[in-house]
Formats: structure tokens, C-alpha cells, sequence
């Protein structure tokens, strides 16, 4: 994948589990990752219309892909953030010719609560 494509800015989020410390009661938050405010370079491609027909006869509700630099740790629980949209991935794919190079991460609009 060329640099060029990747002109995007999204932030990768992890659901992290806490205990309030008065109550003791499980708190479930969004934390930025791999680190606050740490952005990642991606590309945003809306499926095309063939794409959504195919996706929806299958029950999917994957509306786009993003395209990002390969980095270990991102996982289909997580979601990414763009320009006020929140996209909930639904799964992480190697690059189809070495597996090194970047991550395809099928995404659907809409709040993940994990």
C-alpha cells in the first residue's frame, strides 16, 4: 500500500475494565491505544455499492474498511474514531500478499459498548 492512500488520522480505542474504588464496583471505560492521543495513519474506503450488496445478503453490518500500517495488538474488540464517527470493527485481516505490511479492519458505523 502506498503512503499516499493513508491520509486519514483515526484513534484506535480498547474497552478496559476498572473497579471504582469506593464502591468496588466493575467501571468499563474507552482508553486511546497504543497511547493517549496517539493517532494512526489510515485509509477509509466506503464499501462500494457492489460490496454492500454482498455484505448485506450475508447479514453483515459492515459498512467500510480501514487500511492501516501492520501493528500488533489491534484486535476486533477494539473500535477506531474519525471526524466524530465511531467504527466498530469486526475483525482484523493481514495483507493478503505477506501479512506484514498492513491490516484491512472490516468496520461497521455505529457505538461499540464491547
Amino acid at each position: 500500500m502506498q503512503a499516499g492512500k493513508l491520509r486519514h488520522r483515526i484513534q484506535l480505542q480498547q474497552l478496559v475494565e476498572s473497579q471504582d474504588p469506593e464502591s468496588g464496583a466493575a467501571i468499563k471505560a474507552w482508553q486511546d491505544w497504543p497511547a493517549p492521543g496517539k493517532k494512526l495513519w489510515a485509509s477509509i474506503e466506503p464499501l462500494s455499492a457492489r460490496d454492500f450488496i454482498a455484505a448485506q445478503a450475508g447479514q453483515s453490518e459492515i459498512t467500510a474498511r480501514i487500511v492501516i500500517r501492520q501493528r500488533e495488538g489491534v484486535l476486533p474488540t477494539m473500535r477506531a474514531l474519525h471526524r466524530g464517527k465511531v467504527y466498530a470493527i469486526q475483525g482484523v485481516l493481514p495483507d493478503p500478499v505477506s501479512g506484514r505490511e498492513y491490516l484491512t479492519l472490516p468496520v461497521s458505523e455505529g457505538v461499540k459498548d464491547g
